[in-house]
């Protein structure tokens, strides 16, 4: 007899297997939503057969659990529509991903954005016919066999190292897959395909360009409308688009991954950066700056070599071997080093606008989100280990002022623990994940824990920025470091006279400035607040030739007074340059003609709520000043 459990409620059955499904629906837990179950916490297809008793849990297709699922199966279902109406494709990987799914598709053809509905109709008839998808175990050499003729899955067969494989079935299509999956492709209603990419095998430039097809499944349609109504204002929040049309950052191929600032995304990213010294003033940081290039050996001893090489650019200085810094850490360390430190001395807080130099494969590259260089607005803080809570809690306070104060985001925490590939003991990691948790915990902020994904030296606190579209954007990180003051021979002089190690605070709070622009972009929809805007005034003359001489003269008060100001000065009609000023997105625009220049004022209009009026200098200031300005 095998005998199932869920909670309370219990069923038996007077055999030596059972079909899963049937277990679920002994229990009372079958509805029209059930499209997987939990066996003793492992996920299963329904149609599994269970030959021993254990605890039984639905999944639903409304939970985080079951939308993976039914994104996992749109996936395949996707396949198989694309096998049908180009045979002899062949398919690399299929997983579910944040909101959606993708396929990797080595493809009989060619396949463009403008096919994805001639896919999407055919996926429909697929899951109209409610075709069935079932599982089967085969031996490795069995389904070396099956997948003899595609040569991605053969690789990935040979790999595993296991003695059997599953293989997940629908029609003529087949996939080597671990799963679950739904029952039949008629629990699959609510999908969209969303663009075409090229992509690597394996992420491998040395491999073969695949086709990557990005799509989308929900629960209920009502989800899945509100997704793409998302994904539509996010195209139209292109900060690639909105930086060439505002005239803020160019891309060019003779610099993949580099991007080139213009003067107007200088005027924001200077702003942004006087900003972020004006506060780690007041909160007594000092700035450092530390060379791009080091000896190779600072990099081994720091424990990047071993962890982070494959990222990292070199090069050759006479004859010695040098890289190019991906990270300011070590730099820092040996400004720390330069003088013998006592306990009185810290905190000691070295904070560096810091370029640094990584390497991303070029699939990845995107705009100023995902760049080769950028500037890292790092801080590397040494404590004691008794002042652990209290710097962690401050930088946790500086976090919330920057992300909610001053840009209006609202943001959600991380824990981040020890990953595999990690330095130190079980206790020192214990001792550091142990801190972090108390401040977290002492400030009531409430935190989720990543598993896994801290950094190589120690756990971390991550701060994901949430914009006015619902994406998340993962900014701000607090890492506590055990490791590296020790590889390094960090020392401060105790109240006891002795020598002692102290903790190493690594910490951003834009993260990249370069990608943090680019979310603010996007967020704004290229609309800043009148602060941070590269252009904050627009001078309108209605003549060029009459009114330059007064436009002029106002300009000249604006750059005394620190402001950003611009004349248009082309012989174009009024109206025509009001409109443009509001395409630039320029916070206010003073129209001057004779009555004006006569009377030494400035009509005043506002971008959002249009003409203010006529106003005196003294009285537009006094408008400006009510403004939010962190600056001053």
């Amino acid at each position: 007899m095998l005998v199932f459990k869920h909670g309370d409620k219990e069923c038996n059955f007077d055999s030596d297997s059972v079909i899963l499904h049937d277990v679920v629906k002994a229990l009372g837990l079958d509805n029209k939503k059930v499209i997987a179950a939990k066996f003793n916490d492992d996920a299963m297809d329904l149609s599994r057969v269970i030959s021993e008793g254990g605890n039984v849990e639905a999944i639903s297709v409304d939970s985080p659990e079951g939308l993976e699922i039914l994104r996992h199966s749109t996936a395949h279902l996707m396949a198989q529509a694309v096998l049908r109406l180009y045979p002899g494709t062949h398919f690399g990987v299929g997983p579910s991903i944040k909101d959606g799914f993708y396929y990797d598709i080595d493809v009989a053809g060619t396949i463009t954005e403008a096919d994805l509905p001639k896919i999407e109709a055919e996926m429909r008839k697929i899951s109209g016919a409610g075709e069935k998808v079932t599982r089967e175990d085969l031996a490795k050499d069995e389904a070396l066999k099956f997948f003899a003729d595609d040569p991605y899955k053969t690789e990935l067969i040979t790999e595993i190292d296991a003695p059997t494989v599953s293989v997940y079935k629908q029609g003529e299509y087949a996939d080597l897959c671990r799963g679950p999956h739904v029952p039949d492709a008629s629990k699959i209603h609510n999908f969209k395909l969303l663009s075409i990419a090229g992509a690597y095998w394996r992420g491998d430039e040395k491999n073969k360009m695949l086709t990557r097809i990005y799509g989308t499944a929900f629960a209920t349609p009502d989800e899945l409308k509100e997704y793409v109504k998302r994904i539509e204002e996010a195209k139209l929040r292109d900060h690639r688009k909105i930086g060439k049309d505002l005239d803020l950052f160019s891309l060019h191929e003779e610099g993949p991954g580099f991007p080139f600032f213009h003067p107007k995304g200088m005027a924001i990213m200077n702003t942004l950066i006087d900003f972020w010294r004006r506060e780690h003033v007041k909160r007594g940081y000092t700035e450092i700056k530390t060379p791009q290039i080091l000896d190779r050996s600072l990099w081994i001893r720091s424990g990047h070599w071993d962890h982070y090489r494959d990222n990292m650019y070199f090069t050759e200085i006479d004859e010695k071997p040098y890289a190019i810094k991906p990270m300011n850490c070590p730099g820092s360390i040996l400004v720390y080093k330069t003088q013998l430190r006592s306990y009185r001395d810290l905190p000691m807080r070295l904070a560096e606008l810091g370029l640094v130099h990584r390497h991303e494969r070029s699939g990845v590259l995107h705009g100023l989100m995902r760049v080769r260089c950028f500037t890292q607005d790092d801080s590397h803080t040494y404590i004691t280990p008794e002042q652990i809570k209290e710097e962690v809690t401050a930088i946790m306070e500086l976090d919330k002022y920057v992300y909610t104060e001053v840009f209006g985001f609202k943001y959600s925490v991380e824990l981040s623990t020890r990953p595999e590939d990690s330095m130190g003991t079980d206790e020192q990691w214990e001792a550091a994940e142990s801190a972090l948790r108390d401040a977290l915990e002492s400030t009531n902020t409430p935190y989720t824990i990543n598993p896994g994904d801290g950094a190589f030296y120690g756990p971390k606190i991550d701060f994901h920025l949430e914009d006015c579209i619902g994406r998340t954007w993962q900014c701000g990180t607090i890492q506590l470091d055990f490791q590296m003051p020790g590889r390094f021979d960090v020392t401060y002089i105790g109240e006891d006279g002795a020598e002692h190690t102290p903790v190493m605070i690594h910490r951003v709070v834009f993260g990249s400035i370069e990608r943090f622009m680019g979310i603010l972009i996007e967020h704004y929809a290229g609309a800043f607040p009148y602060w941070l805007a590269p252009v904050q005034i627009k001078i309108v003359p209605i003549n060029a030739a009459s009114h330059m001489d007064y436009a002029k003269e106002l300009q000249a008060k604006f750059m005394n007074l620190g402001l950003r100001s611009e004349i248009d000065t082309r012989d174009e009609k009024l109206g025509r340059k009001i409109r443009d000023a509001q395409l630039q997105k320029v916070p206010y625009m003073l129209v001057v003609g004779d009555k004006e220049k006569e009377a030494h004022t400035v009509g005043v209009r506002e971008r959002s709520k249009g003409d203010l009026g006529s106003m005196s200098l003294e009285e537009f200031k006094d408008l400006l000043s009510k403004e939010f300005n962190p600056i001053h």
